[in-house]
């Protein structure tokens, strides 16, 4: 397919990432994988090569691009390969967006260099254990003390969670208001500060690489200055975010999808049976031709929406459809064609394997598509 969404500047980019993951990435994440993270070299690595935060400004050592195409780039590549472990989109698409739009000048002089560099991993935490898609349940408290707060709580299924050397943690900052979305303030944690913990790192079903945890905080003193925007404000700010979040999980829905069906289409054609190629049969014929039509949709739609966004005009609603119907098809594309390989498809030696695995969780992050039907459901005036 012809994406012309993309130009010269972006494919020498992509040449470029493309290369970093063949050299720097793929050789590793077999054994990060048994580590449950990955190593702290490919992010200053990242870093080094100008491939974190590309949006934040020279003045703080970026390189001040705000063309989300560059970012797409890096989720695309990452997906092709199933590189689940370097958790860059995270820190890039998702962490970046609140500093670059709540940041003081103060804080942007101290958090964006090491972070354009790979030299400070940043994670956001709002899940807590009795509390997904609900934020206004948010129990993490941060009560006033002098020149800062003091904040209790904890946090789950937090991605960079071991790895972090800062997180923005959602917490109350008006407890008086638990229940309700007013209240809810952003501020920054960062390692060393006494009291911030980190629990076990989660045993999950798959993306093994990727170091997902639990966090704690027992009596954090916070200074104000690490007050992210107005206090009261957060769950606006992340209400303003969360679409850029769930395009990311867009864009990566698709280019898995894309890599699940190549590597089916070349094992369709390798592999025999009954004296011919397994992919000559009507019923593999049609699976492909079915999962390659839902591809293809899947693929103009999201190029669409990035084209919007970067234009600064994506919605909130789109961005969920976006969500939901490219996870959804991530999720069958990827369960039709470890069928099509067949035994071979339950070998772990087989990528196939590890997709199937690994993309289990699209539907459930950044909001279960459920809640994604609710939000589009009630734009409808429901």
């Amino acid at each position: 397919m012809n994406r012309n969404i993309f130009e010269q500047q972006h494919a020498l980019f992509r040449d470029s990432f493309r290369r970093f993951v063949a050299e720097d990435i793929v050789p590793h994440h077999e054994q990060w994988e048994q580590d449950g993270e990955v190593s702290r070299d490919v992010w200053k690595k990242a870093g080094e090569y100008g491939f974190l935060c590309m949006a934040v400004p020279e003045e703080y050592g970026g390189v001040g691009t705000n063309d989300f195409r560059f970012n797409a780039i890096v989720t695309e590549e990452l997906a092709r390969v199933g590189a689940t472990g370097p958790g860059f989109p995270l820190h890039t698409d998702i962490v970046l967006p609140y500093l670059l739009r709540l940041g003081t000048e103060e804080q942007k002089k101290r958090w964006f260099p090491p972070m354009v560099q790979g030299d400070c991993i940043w994670a956001i935490a709002m899940t807590e254990p009795n509390t997904g898609s609900d934020l206004a349940a948010i129990q993490t408290t941060a009560a006033p003390n002098g020149d800062g707060y003091i904040v209790n709580g904890s946090k789950t299924f937090i991605t960079n969670g071991i790895m972090n050397d800062a997180v923005i943690v959602a917490v109350k900052t008006a407890p008086k208001e638990q229940g309700s979305h007013e209240g809810l303030s952003l501020v920054v944690i960062e390692r060393g500060m006494p009291g911030y913990e980190r629990g076990r790192r989660l045993n999950k079903m798959g993306m093994h690489a990727q170091d997902t945890a639990e966090l704690f905080f027992n009596d954090v003193h916070v200074p104000r200055e690490n007050l992210l925007g107005q206090e009261g404000h957060g769950f606006y700010y992340l209400m303003e975010n969360l679409a850029q979040e769930r395009l990311i999980l867009a864009v990566g829905a698709v280019a898995s999808a894309e890599a699940a069906f190549e590597w089916t289409t070349r094992y369709c054609m390798e592999r025999k049976a009954f004296g011919r190629p397994i992919g000559t049969f009507q019923n593999s014929r049609f699976k492909l031709a079915e999962m390659k039509t839902e591809i293809e949709i899947a693929r103009v739609f999201v190029d669409r929406c990035l084209t919007e966004h970067n234009a600064g005009n994506i919605s909130p609603v789109e961005a969920c459809m976006a969500k939901w119907w490219t996870t959804d098809v991530q999720k069958r594309v990827v369960d039709q064609c470890l069928q099509l390989h067949g035994g071979y498809g339950y070998m772990l030696e087989y990528p196939i394997a590890k997709a199937y695995i690994d993309s289990r969780a699209a539907t459930i992050f950044a909001g279960t598509n459920e809640i994604m039907k609710e939000v589009i459901g009630r734009s409808l005036g429901f």
